[in-house]
């Protein structure tokens, strides 16, 4: 497993609530690597912008 970079407690208790549901440790861990891959993509667009900030505007869900 991988570096864990979404807060699981509160995940779980989204998914709770909005549907009833339970979450497997497999999710939290396929939610991280989403987040890394963001991350990734957002430092690349600051880079390739010139910057060293990494703005909203660089993460884009459709990078998934």
């Amino acid at each position: 497993m991988s570096e864990v970079l979404v807060v699981t407690s509160k995940v779980k208790k989204l998914i709770k609530d909005q549907g009833g549901c339970n979450t497997s440790a497999e999710t939290i861990e396929v939610l991280s690597q989403a987040v890394k891959a963001l991350c990734e993509r957002g430092v690349e667009a600051a880079k390739a912008d010139g910057r060293k900030t990494v703005m909203a505007r660089d993460i884009q869900a459709d990078h998934l």
